[in-house]
């Protein structure tokens, strides 16, 4: 009778081992310190009182509106420096009494140059030093009369500015503040608030403001919102918001909308705004809009004047004209900025979302640290991880050190480092000529860092483990210093930090799962990627509309270094799980010289073999 040979078992990996080395009891118990900041979280949860309500003349819609259609009608050519849309303003308050100022600057817009702009000031005097500003910008970009965005508000800012004058020889009804009350016509608002940002940061009036109200597409069939996002991860006072939300509750029964929890989230780790509240919050300064619009502006060539709803304009002029009498009667209450998280009518301080981010990225260090820690007992070097790990930051530092100097070099749309207009050609256009001579220098300089990165030889789990850690490592190290500037943008980093993590378990896994590991580890870039391409209908164009914004210099350079870490960590980990990683090599398994020199060796030699020659040799090659 024929013997059966036993059943060879495959062997398990334990836990701890060069197969399974990351600690995941260590993970999941210091999860459990994630559950005191949820806990400070929840008490931080809080309801801000609004101010009182301060009774003003009823506002007039109807009227607002015939102002709005003639100046969508009379001057639908709004460009930035248009002259006489500058002087229509005027002339309609010229008559009230109020003192008007006109501050001229330029600056320069993506694709269109330097142009020369104006902000025209009108002044209603106060009691008071604290200063309130009521803002509408009146341009658009020339393709359309854009009787919302913003005819509208520019109406809207004249009928309030108004009610604190009167023309001479008629019975005076106007309104006396106890705060100076400043109404700003901006210019370049439709290329990301240019004259509202040189207004916040060189008006001689700015340095008595205390809050300002934006006007920005008040006429339009949208439901009423509140924009709050600065050019900072802050937002107004908790007080001025839920006033202002308060008086608009009043006039349609109901809160007016603001950003989902995601995107508020996202609005604080990217911070970023259209709207010209922004530079005031960045400035330290409360702030606020209300408006009709989406995140994205009205299209100027479908924004005509038969889209204009009275009742609309009603409800927005009667909540900002009380909230500009509540504001003047109790204007130090809600003063300031600060981060926080709105739900509804309440609030969750950002301190404490912060808490909760960082405690969120314990796990990940202490798995980390551990994953280190064991490398070093099995004594598994890591200094040829680290090395590889030096090339690619190298390539990484090459490619975005070239768009910086192509930056400096003018080869991008330059402007001023405001938020770019998603319907400009800079942010749809993309540099083909530019971007080809770009990638083939980073070709180029692909070649020069391959050389030491393809495998020569079978590479050991041991070298694979540290090819791992050393990027985990540098990970960790770019989050501390993302803590150190925006704790919000945590939230773009968190995910890349725990999915990679456990792609040194998965390495002997299935292609599939370890694709699919390192690609849940992109997911914040694709968020973000994601809001711009849908909040601003930039689809595919969100990612050169995202370079431009670093190109014009809104999106500081910091970033860059943090992006090239980042990068460096994301390449290394995708070669390890491609199956494509090698560590870097000792001196005796490459050539001594590089692709660059090898190449220009090559050259060098056939020039000084064919001067020995002459030109009438042949080569030895060619005659055998």
């Amino acid at each position: 009778m024929a013997t059966v040979p036993p059943r060879t078992e495959r062997r398990r990996a334990r836990p701890g081992s060069v197969e399974l080395p990351v600690n995941g009891r260590l993970y999941r118990g210091t999860w459990l310190l994630v559950g005191l900041p949820l806990l400070v979280l929840a008490f931080s949860v809080a309801r801000p009182t609004p101010l009182p309500r301060a009774f003003l003349p009823e506002f007039d819609g109807r009227a607002t509106k015939q102002l709005a259609v003639q100046l969508a009608t009379d001057y639908p050519n709004r460009f930035p420096g248009s002259l006489a849309a500058a002087d229509w303003f005027r002339d309609q308050l010229r008559s009230y009494g109020l003192p008007i100022r006109t501050e001229r600057f330029s600056a320069v817009i993506p694709g269109r140059g330097r142009v020369q702009m104006q902000d025209v000031v009108a002044e209603a005097i106060g009691r008071s030093p604290r200063t309130i500003v009521v803002i509408a910008h009146r341009d658009n970009d020339g393709s359309g009369p854009g009787a919302n965005d913003n005819a509208s508000g520019t109406a809207m800012l004249i009928q309030l500015a108004r009610a604190y004058g009167a023309p001479p020889g008629l019975p005076s009804g106007a309104l006396h503040p106890n705060h100076t009350i400043l109404f700003v016509s901006t210019d370049g608002g439709a290329f990301g608030g240019l004259g509202a940002a040189w207004f916040a940061a060189h008006s001689p009036l700015r340095h008595d403001v205390a809050a300002v109200v934006n006007l920005d597409s008040v006429g339009g069939p949208g439901p009423i919102r509140l924009e709050l996002d600065g050019d900072t991860a802050r937002t107004g006072s908790g007080t001025l918001v839920e006033t202002t939300a308060t008086r608009v509750a009043a006039q349609i029964g109901r809160s007016p909308a603001r950003s989902s929890i995601l995107r508020q989230l996202v609005d604080l780790a990217f911070p970023f705004s259209l709207y010209e509240q922004a530079p005031f919050v960045a400035k330290g300064i409360g702030a606020v809009t209300l408006t009709t619009a989406g995140d994205n502006r009205p299209d100027p060539v479908t924004d005509t004047t038969d889209g204009l709803r009275a009742d609309k304009l009603t409800q927005v002029g009667r909540s900002a004209q009380d909230l500009l009498g509540t504001l003047d009667a109790g204007l130090e209450f809600a003063q300031g900025t600060s981060s926080f998280l709105y739900l509804g009518s309440r609030l969750i301080r950002g301190w404490a979302i912060e808490l909760v981010l960082i405690a969120c990225l314990l796990p990940f260090l202490a798995a980390a640290v551990d994953l280190f820690a064991r490398c070093r007992r099995r004594r598994i070097p890591l200094a040829p991880a680290l090395r590889a790990l030096r090339s690619r930051l190298g390539f990484w530092v090459w490619v975005l050190g070239l768009f910086e100097l192509f930056r400096l070099l003018g080869a991008w749309p330059d402007g001023a480092a405001r938020p770019v207009s998603p319907r400009s050609t800079a942010a749809t256009d993309w540099p083909a000529r530019m971007l080809l001579v770009l990638a083939l220098f980073a070709f180029a300089g692909w070649l020069t860092t391959r050389e030491r990165l393809l495998p020569r030889r079978t590479v050991t789990p041991e070298e694979e483990l540290a090819g791992h850690t050393a990027a985990l490592l540098a990970l960790g190290a770019l989050a501390m210093l993302v803590v150190a500037t925006n704790p919000f943008a945590l939230l773009l980093l968190l995910p890349s930090l725990h999915a990679w993590l456990w792609l040194p378990q998965v390495r002997r896994t299935a292609a599939a799962l370890r694709l699919a590991v390192l690609a849940l580890g992109f997911a914040g870039p694709v968020l973000l990627v994601g809001e711009f391409a849908g909040r601003y209908g930039l689809g595919w164009d969100a990612l050169w509309y995202l370079a431009e914004l670093r190109a014009v210099g809104y999106i500081p350079f910091i970033v860059m270094p943090f992006l090239v870490v980042w990068l460096a960590g994301g390449a290394q980990l995708s070669a390890l799980a491609a199956r494509r990683y090698a560590p870097y090599p000792d001196a005796a398994e490459v050539p001594p010289q590089g692709p660059a020199r090898r190449v220009l060796r090559r050259a060098y030699l056939a020039m000084r073999d064919r001067r020995r020659r002459g030109p009438d040799e042949v080569p030895e090659a060619l005659e055998s």
